[in-house]
């Protein structure tokens, strides 16, 4: 009979039964990762805590664009060191992917995200990796095109590249279809209506995108594994004119479900439910904190634990028990992530 074969993972009853909703069950790895392995990694702002346990594992995290010698680890991070394998910044859309691939690959910029502000330069396309500005447009120049070097270079070592989706949503030039990881005027350059606009990307773009930057990789990268991830967390703002709501729904859905279809075409892309172990309704909110935006440190550990876990060649890494409410408001948690999304939040109305 059909069902009656399967595992109790596959029966929500079941799962209910126990403490973490068979947690240990979600994910099986369609490829085995063991110590020495090289991990890239790109994507959004949750996307910086999977580097930063892949630097306390037996992996070795790729960083084409590591701090300068004697930086302090502060300054480094606020320039956007060390974050993800190259200093990109945070890559939320499978477009902006797909974009920084093909700029690398062709060597090429552009000049519609040469931003200034207050006589200082800025690269709209990383605009907070260089938070206080640069001197000259020559400059700005020089430090992208090194910049596409660098990422071209992590194509050379990574053995597993991880792309966590974040948003659809996102600001494009209209004359060139450039877009911003942020909108024009937010960190610098000046926004123009008759210029900027507002692109919510669908299933169809997003897949067309995210297939695309996937093609790049593997032409530079044939034996390439690729691991997609969803982020939890909500927009801090939407430009749709739908309720923050429905538009994080509709967002994550789309993210989810591409990740998803890529996933079960290519048996060397893996999709691992990060976004179901924040977000599920079994876990009731509980790794949120009290702003229903913000990742507790317990809810990274159960995602990096389930995901260490599922390796058992790597050192596993120690899952918190499973917490019957939200953690509340750490500041340091609040503030441990570079994110330029997040900025939205000061244009709130008061």
């Amino acid at each position: 009979m059909p069902y009656s074969d399967l595992p109790p993972s596959a029966f929500w009853k079941l799962c209910r039964q126990t403490d973490d909703f068979r947690l240990s069950d979600l994910y099986q790895p369609k490829f085995a990762l063991t110590p020495g392995m090289r991990i890239a990694t790109a994507g959004s702002c949750f996307a910086q805590n999977i580097g930063r346990y892949v630097r306390a594992s037996e992996l070795e995290l790729v960083d084409t664009e590591p701090a300068p010698a004697r930086m302090p680890a502060e300054t480094a991070q606020r320039f956007g060191y060390g974050l993800f394998s190259a200093r990109y910044g945070n890559v939320y859309t499978a477009r902006q992917l797909r974009q920084l691939l093909e700029d690398a690959v062709a060597d090429r910029l552009h000049d519609c995200a040469l931003w200034q502000r207050d006589g200082r330069f800025y690269d709209g396309l990383r605009p907070n990796t260089e938070p206080e500005g640069l001197g000259s447009e020559a400059e700005l120049r020089a430090h992208r095109r090194d910049h596409l070097r660098r990422v071209r270079a992590i194509f050379d070592e990574a053995d597993v590249f991880v792309f966590t989706l974040g948003l659809t949503e996102t600001w494009q030039d209209i004359e060139t279809g450039v877009v911003f990881p942020t909108a024009p005027g937010v960190i610098a350059g000046a926004f123009d209506p008759g210029r900027h606009a507002f692109l919510n990307l669908g299933m169809a773009e997003t897949f067309e995108d995210l297939s695309t930057a996937v093609t790049l990789m593997r032409e530079l990268s044939p034996g390439l594994k690729i691991l997609l991830t969803v982020s939890p967390v909500p927009l801090t703002a939407t430009a749709s004119g739908a309720h923050v709501l429905s538009a994080t729904t509709y967002s994550k859905s789309v993210l989810r479900a591409v990740a998803g279809e890529m996933a079960a075409l290519d048996d060397d892309i893996d999709y691992f439910p990060s976004y179901e172990i924040i977000t599920g309704a079994p876990y009731a909110g509980a790794f949120y904190q009290d702003n229903l935006r913000n990742v507790t440190t317990a809810g990274v550990q159960a995602v990096m634990s389930t995901f260490f876990g599922a390796h058992p060649a790597l050192a596993p890494v120690e899952r918190p028990a499973m917490a019957t409410a939200r953690g509340g408001t750490d500041p340091d948690e609040a503030d441990a992530l570079i994110c330029e999304e997040a900025m939205l939040e000061a244009l709130a109305p008061k």
